[in-house]
């Protein structure tokens, strides 16, 4: 299964705020640091502020923290909301596949799915940071 750019984007966010500490970086920070566009990162952002799964404080001494429910988020619970729950493949549509009303594929990939998202059910953002990765992301998160 391949992941959208958004919910890859939503992750990486969330891991590189997880090991932030106090210090509170911007979106332009955080987008600067992953090599991403700023504008990418701040639907991300809204998104994710909108879930509350982080905080995001505008003006001076503003900036972005992780909230405790973003810190104890499922994994699985952000790809599930950033991917959402359509179908692995397309049988309705300008050409409706012709095996649409007796296939077994559809409903075959759709458990597959649905076994990637529970196997990150239980993994939340913390255990995504917990050593070795947490220090190396932290080392390649400053800005130079």
């Amino acid at each position: 299964m391949r992941l959208l750019r958004s919910t890859d984007l939503a992750l990486r966010v969330l891991m590189r705020l997880a090991v932030a500490g106090e210090t509170t970086p911007t979106t332009r920070d955080v987008a600067a640091a992953m090599e991403v566009p700023y504008t990418h990162t701040a639907k991300v952002v809204a998104e994710l502020q909108h879930m509350g799964l982080l905080e995001a404080r505008r003006g001076r001494g503003g900036g972005l923290a992780l909230t405790e429910k973003g810190r104890t988020a499922s994994v699985g619970a952000v790809v599930r909301a950033f991917e959402g729950d359509g179908d692995v493949v397309e049988c309705e549509g300008a050409t409706p596949c012709p095996l649409n009303s007796g296939c077994r594929l559809r409903g075959a990939l759709r458990r597959a799915q649905e076994a990637f998202f529970a196997s990150l059910d239980p993994v939340t953002v913390s255990d995504m940071v917990a050593e070795p990765t947490g220090p190396l992301l932290l080392g390649i998160s400053r800005p130079g």
